[in-house]
């Protein structure tokens, strides 16, 4: 290993989990730089590590396992000096992490914007020292997401609009890891919109764990339509996507503020989890069945061109698989245009990992291939029917002799699929007139005109 430049200290930054992971990742990323520490791509070679975990479902606990033990080895071979890890795993597990030899402290997300200052107190203990553990409350007030070091390309970016979850479904970890619902104020959100914006983006997407729920904790109805509208007139904004949307939460005020906006893409992500009315009431959801598709029907009504997207869970325990059927028979009414499927996670501490009726895990993972072998014939049907379309496309990166990848509005970034661009004259960042020439599995294929 070569020998690093005395007094410069090196960050390797692992950056995992969802788009409310990401703005953590990029908050703590701008802690570490502003603190004079470099950021260095080389996580394998780096003083030192830093993991931002999610912790929500086991896959993803697994992840974050594997790039914790990868960073421990690395220090193990003296390549790495100190490993912190922090984010969503270690909230919910900090006790636990504390136990795993090789990791020096354990930083929880009401340590966030601390990483610096943890980073350098790291630093200046022996290997001989305890671990030390940065866990406590979380808050009672949503943290300020501003001036963040983004990882996202210029031109896009999230904008969390609030932090936490009160809707208490069976199966979820969000309130015990990220705590009660708490919104930003309208003034941050919007100060910080605008500093995104400044800074190149053109489009931007709304995430929290329950956006549509914005702005009820200050006794405030509708919120969410207020705040769109006030972001939608700052100037150099071209696209507003809402992500995570609560079906039941979804009324014709929010509905017509997409509909009759210019910046508010007509793309809807609502995770609506199940379909039959017992799985969805032990999962203490309140939306229902028909109330569920009434939406749907209201959504495409009053917007012919609206893509939605959706999440579902296979396996959930108690499912028959009369249960299960109707799920899949829903799935071919809908028609959405993106769907996630997964098999019900027993996740520790949650009510549904304590239900009677635990479906066996093969056919937890069975039921969910089924989900998604339904919906890949769909998806494949509505890609095909766009040839011949012309649609505005985003570019986000230019490939060489013209060709480019980009997105429509229908495609939401890092989730969704692409459109890959031939005799393309626009750089990142640009939009560009196509027509649609193909489907390519889940991605198009266009032409800019």
């Amino acid at each position: 290993m070569k020998r690093k430049q005395q007094n410069i200290v090196t960050v390797g930054f692992v950056a995992l989990g969802c788009p409310k992971n990401i703005v953590d990742s990029e908050r703590m990323l701008a802690e570490i730089g502003g603190a004079g520490f470099v950021i260095s791509p080389d996580v394998d070679n780096a003083d030192v590590v830093v993991i931002n975990t999610c912790g929500f479902i086991a896959p993803a606990k697994e992840e974050a396992l594997d790039a914790i033990a990868q960073a421990i080895e690395q220090k193990e071979k003296g390549s790495v000096r100190k490993v912190i890890v922090a984010g969503c795993l270690s909230q919910r597990m900090g006790a636990e992490l504390a136990k795993m030899k090789g990791i020096d402290a354990v930083v929880g997300l009401g340590e966030r914007d601390n990483i610096a200052k943890i980073i350098r107190k790291t630093l200046k203990r022996s290997r001989r020292q305890d671990m030390e553990v940065y866990v406590g409350d979380v808050g009672s007030q949503a943290a300020d997401d501003r001036g963040r070091l983004l990882i996202t390309p210029a031109h896009w970016a999230y904008l969390r609009i609030s932090e936490g979850c009160d809707r208490r479904c069976s199966f979820c970890t969000i309130p015990a890891i990220r705590g009660r619902f708490r919104s930003k104020p309208e003034d941050m959100i919007l100060e910080e919109a605008k500093e995104l914006i400044d800074n190149g983006a053109v489009e931007l997407s709304i995430i929290a764990q329950d956006s549509n729920y914005y702005a009820r904790d200050f006794g405030i109805k509708n919120g969410l339509c207020g705040l769109l509208k006030k972001i939608e007139k700052i100037d150099g904004l071209n696209w507003l996507r809402l992500m995570y949307l609560y079906p039941a939460g979804v009324d014709d005020e929010l509905i017509e503020t997409i509909a009759q906006s210019e910046k508010i893409v007509n793309y809807v992500d609502m995770p609506i989890q199940h379909i039959n009315n017992d799985i969805l009431k032990s999962m203490r959801r309140s939306d229902r069945k028909e109330t569920t598709m009434d939406l749907i029907e209201k959504l495409r009504s009053a917007m012919g061109d609206i893509v939605l997207r959706t999440t579902v869970i296979a396996g959930f325990p108690g499912e028959t698989d009369e249960q299960f059927a109707e799920l899949a028979d829903f799935i071919k009414w809908a028609r959405f245009d993106a769907l996630g499927c997964f098999p019900f996670f027993a996740e520790e501490g949650t009510p549904a990992a304590e239900l009677a009726d635990q479906i066996p895990e093969e056919v937890r993972h069975q039921r969910a291939d089924t989900i998604m072998r339904i919906q890949q014939e769909i998806a494949f049907e509505k890609i095909n029917a766009l040839a011949g379309r012309e649609l505005t496309c985003l570019v986000d990166d230019a490939v060489d002799n013209g060709a480019a990848v980009g997105r429509y509005y229908g495609q939401a970034p890092h989730i969704d699929s692409l459109c890959h661009i031939k005799g393309c004259k626009g750089q990142p960042g640009d939009f560009v007139k196509v027509k649609v020439l193909e489907g390519a599995d889940y991605d198009l294929v266009v032409e800019q005109i």
